[in-house]
């Protein structure tokens, strides 16, 4: 069959175009920031580790400048290693840069409904709503406040009469304080199911979402089309998912269930499910809402675990600091009662604490990536439209120029830091900023109120109540030494397996523990 020369024509330019971008492919655009040298086709595919990226990130930084570039493909990514660029791209241009790039991996895992990966769109904005106003500060000191106290003495006897399982039992509290917040239910044990679904479901979720962890699907799409049964990335998104549909449906329908026989509690299910009897056209559909309150549970349960998981492995392995905390609560507030929330002031070293916990060992340490809506320019340097930005969040917490001694587990270094992280994420005093565990922007962590002061209590009360110190070999005698720097891999991170030998500071420490037990379950027993 013969071909028009026209015709022919058109398809040679038609090829030559195409070789043509191929041929860009991997390129860095002209004036974008810079960074570390390219392959055609492949950009700097090659040179992003699968694991450490958070650490590769700084020393890119350190060598190309604390903004610069990489290209993966036809990809291009900004990394944000300055906090006067975050304030001024994350936080003052929020409009244009609170999007997420392209994720098929996580929506294969969440159904396409989940905020982490919802680009800023209506639906994304309402579950935002949502969840600020459950926990808003005043929610949290007015509503929340006498369950996170009940739980944290609750907490307390867990390790009073069971400190082998100690992490185990920080775990509960943590889904305890969420599950009540979010179903009005609690879990009363170490291995209740609203103890235990929740981390077995983060497990696989961050371990899924990490990078390095899948082929680079979102770059090179032809990956989409590689079958399931042979590509067990794929057939782990889908595990996963099927996980979280049958864990977080089974929490809505229970709350269904008791509301259907009149039992009516005070938490987000069911102000959700009030809305939806009110308006039958609901933004938010039936899997948006029940990955949503999922979502509540998986943010206010894993990652303050992992925090509180740290602040043990601190206590372990810096002495120094959990004896200066201890002489500080002794003074302030003796055996006969633990701390509460009305002590935040004077206890001011344990915010130090926690602050310095999460600057020191962050949950999410390459930070979740936000994508630019349209073309933009930072200091003559371009930011073309659809870009990956990151907020390298352990780059940041770690930068020697702000930090001195940042591998240092030192609280000292946030003295006259006295106000909530809330506090100086929001001021215009980006040189100021305590740390970016929470991220920036209008992404920034909905939970923030309430982890912040679930972990001043908890690290508070176990401080004010227990010694921590390095386990013992049974048979040597010696001491097991903590590897401060393993740490679980993926999206989230939390120390590996360690041991630590937990005991009551005196006999009236421990009366106080069960005494206080004894006053509050009343609180709690509503919720079981």
């Amino acid at each position: 069959m013969s071909i028009s020369l026209p015709t022919a024509a058109v398809l040679c330019l038609g090829v030559a175009v195409l070789i043509y971008r191929l041929s860009q492919m991997g390129k860095r655009l002209p004036n974008m920031p810079p960074g570390p040298p390219t392959l055609p086709f492949l950009g700097n595919a090659l040179q992003i580790p699968r694991e450490g990226f958070y650490k590769k990130m700084k020393e890119w930084a350190e060598t190309y400048g604390k903004i610069y570039s990489l290209t993966v493909g036809p990809t291009n990514i900004i990394v944000l290693c300055d906090r006067k660029a975050v304030r001024d791209l994350i936080d003052k241009k929020s409009a244009i840069y609170s999007d997420r790039p392209a994720d098929y991996v996580g929506r294969l895992l969440t159904g396409g409904d989940h905020t982490l990966i919802d680009d800023y769109n209506a639906e994304w904005r309402e579950k935002r709503k949502q969840m600020a106003q459950v926990l808003s500060p005043r929610r949290c000191d007015e509503q929340h406040s006498p369950i996170q106290e009940a739980e944290a003495k609750c907490l307390l006897l867990g390790f009073l009469d069971d400190p082998e399982h100690c992490i185990e039992h920080i775990k509960r509290t943590t889904a305890s304080i969420a599950g009540i917040i979010t179903y009005g239910q609690r879990a009363p044990t170490i291995d209740h199911p609203y103890a235990t679904q929740v981390f077995d479901i983060m497990q696989e979720w961050t371990e899924a979402m990490g990078p390095g962890a899948n082929p680079p699907v979102d770059v090179y799409p032809i990956f989409k089309l590689w079958p399931t049964r042979f590509a067990p990335w794929k057939q782990r998104a889908y595990r996963v998912n099927k996980k979280m549909d049958v864990a977080w449906a089974g929490t809505l329908n229970a709350v269904r269930k008791r509301r259907a026989v009149g039992d009516k509690r005070e938490c987000m299910a069911d102000s959700l499910l009030v809305e939806v009897e009110k308006n039958p056209n609901y933004i938010l559909s039936e899997h948006s809402i029940q990955n949503l309150l999922g979502e509540m549970i998986e943010g206010g349960a894993d990652t303050t675990t992992a925090q509180l998981s740290t602040f043990l492995v601190a206590m372990a392995c810096y002495p120094r600091v959990q004896a200066k905390a201890q002489a500080l609560i002794d003074e302030k507030i003796g055996s006969g009662r633990s701390p509460t929330w009305k002590d935040f002031d004077s206890l001011s070293y344990i915010n130090a604490m926690v602050k310095e916990g999460l600057r020191w060992r962050p949950v999410t340490s390459v930070g979740f990536p936000h994508k630019v809506r349209e073309d933009d320019t930072y200091e003559g340097m371009l930011i073309p439209k659809g870009s990956t930005v990151f907020v390298p969040v352990w780059a940041l917490n770690h930068d020697s120029a702000q930090f001195k001694d940042a591998e240092e587990y030192w609280p000292e270094r946030y003295d006259g830091f006295s106000r909530l992280a809330d506090s100086y994420s929001g001021s215009g005093d980006y040189e100021g900023r305590d740390h970016y565990t929470y991220g920036a922007g209008r992404r920034i962590c909905p939970g923030i109120h309430l982890a912040e002061r679930n972990q001043w209590r908890s690290i508070a009360k176990i401080l004010w109540a227990f010694k921590i110190s390095k386990a013992r070999d049974p048979v040597t005698g010696e001491e097991i030494d903590i590897d401060v720097n393993a740490y679980k891999s993926g999206l989230a991170q939390s120390p590996l397996p360690f041991k630590v030998h937990i005991e009551p500071r005196s006999v009236a420490h421990a009366a106080t523990i069960r005494r206080e037990w004894a006053e509050a379950k009343e609180i709690l027993a509503k919720y079981e």
